[in-house]
């Protein structure tokens, strides 16, 4: 370097931008798609072994493993330990392959990176709790309004309901602390960094927001009127990734409004038995 280089001009090594492949959509599409894939086929595997239990306990044939398994899953309480071993297994496996890909991005806190990293400011940790505790009020006086009378209900919602109280427990934990942190994994994380080196970080975050709301429409029967109220939550999630330059808020008001819907499992229906 030129030794008469004004030294405002100087950066240096360890304050310049890393080097990092960053994932690209083809990379972050992928990865949504195999984490609900997982689930499909770990559910379908779960199907297969409880109908073969069931045909070689009570008789039948090969023709009979797939009916079955899909009449034992209509069982609410088997159904709810499916629900939870897919959870767990697809979880675990996109965590694995996103750490295992693009290590040098897991800590950066800056796009590409996936901020899993100190929120700055901290208080932002708190910003993210009372967010995500005031999203299911607004979210769901919109989702009312558009809805006009008709009534909205999620599939995990209906399930958690009828379930003995020592299954929600579990089924309930999973849903407020594994669920957001993949979620958020995949779309704070992989999604947001890989359509930010496209349009940037504004229009990342409402173009994430979108494919989020639009991925969550089958849990909901594909009702229109629950688009805006996820895609109002993604808008948040994906503000306060950028904002904190941490994935940690996102995942808590995320967990948070999880953990307000669940709520309702134990104080607003029938106990269900133990």
């Amino acid at each position: 370097m030129d030794a008469n280089q004004p030294q405002a001009a100087r950066v240096s090594p360890s304050l310049a931008a890393p080097s990092v492949a960053a994932p690209g959509l083809g990379h972050a599409f992928g990865l949504i798609a195999l984490y609900f894939l997982l689930q499909l086929a770990v559910g379908g595997v779960i199907s297969l072994l409880v109908g073969l239990l069931a045909v070689l306990r009570h008789g039948g044939g090969i023709g009979d493993v797939v009916r079955e398994g899909h009449a034992w899953l209509g069982h609410s309480d088997v159904s709810a330990i499916a629900v939870i071993a897919t959870l767990l297994i697809a979880a675990t496996w996109i965590v694995h392959l996103t750490r295992r890909w693009w290590p040098t991005l897991w800590e950066l806190s800056t796009l590409p990176g996936f901020g899993f990293t100190r929120p700055r400011p901290l208080v932002m940790v708190m910003v993210g709790l009372a967010l995500g505790a005031l999203m299911p009020i607004v979210g769901g006086m919109l989702t009312e309004w558009l809805a006009r009378g008709h009534e909205v209900s999620q599939d995990i919602k209906q399930l958690g309901a009828n379930i003995p109280v020592l299954l929600r427990l579990p089924l309930a934990l999973i849903v407020v602390s594994l669920g957001p942190l993949v979620e958020e994994l995949l779309f704070r994380g992989v999604l947001l960094s890989a359509v930010s080196r496209h349009v940037g970080n504004a229009w990342a975050i409402v173009l994430t927001a979108l494919l989020f709301a639009v991925v969550h429409l089958p849990d909901l029967s594909f009702l229109w009127y629950a688009l805006p109220n996820l895609a109002l939550l993604g808008l948040v999630l994906g503000w306060l990734r950028v904002q904190s330059g941490s994935i940690w808020p996102a995942v808590l008001a995320h967990g948070m409004n999880n953990l307000l819907a669940v709520v309702s499992w134990f104080v607003m229906t029938p106990g269900g038995g133990v």
